[in-house]
């Protein structure tokens, strides 16, 4: 085909991307800040969240009830994750990558066949080893510690980056 007449892979479908995670933002600055990303994705993906209920630990938790809090999270996130598509697991200990690697993991992704992306986030304690080892990749933003509601907002920029980057946007310059 001519140039004019390539389909560019992750364009040629319809992705969606999917943000599974644990508490809800209770700051309305980081409410809006995801909400402006996630309409300024809405061009390029069709955006679902799952919000899921946070363990409520008792005041000064011990190890076991902290462990306990995890685990329960881990259980809801296990029953919300969807049964198909590719999941990224948001985690300290997980690979750290550019914003063009993202890119080309997305594109690389919905090119083997995934139309269906979710990213995974977990509780205020952290996230279950069993959503871990369910999800396909594991992402690390940083090896700095990140409210998991300041997270939703680093996260949505970040899809938007690569998906503008995916579409040859200037945004990420």
């Amino acid at each position: 085909p001519s140039p004019s007449e390539t389909i560019i892979p992750w364009r040629s479908i319809m992705l969606q991307i999917n943000i599974l995670y644990v508490g809800n933002i209770k700051d309305k600055f980081f409410a809006e800040a995801v909400k402006e990303y996630e309409k300024r994705m809405s061009s390029f993906c069709k955006i679902k969240n799952i919000e899921l209920k946070e363990e409520k630990p008792p005041e000064n938790p011990s190890d076991a009830e902290i462990a306990l809090v995890i685990r329960k999270e881990g259980d809801r996130l296990l029953e919300a994750m969807p049964k198909k598509g590719y999941k990224i697991a948001l985690c300290v200990e997980g690979t750290q990558i550019s914003s063009e690697e993202l890119a080309k993991k997305l594109s690389s992704v919905t090119v083997a066949g995934d139309s269906e992306i979710t990213f995974i986030i977990g509780g205020a304690f952290g996230m279950d080893e069993r959503v871990k080892k369910a999800a396909n990749f594991r992402l690390s933003i940083s090896k700095m510690t990140f409210t998991h509601r300041m997270m939703r907002v680093i996260l949505a920029e970040q899809i938007y980056r690569a998906l503008n980057i995916l579409a040859g946007g200037s945004y990420h310059k």
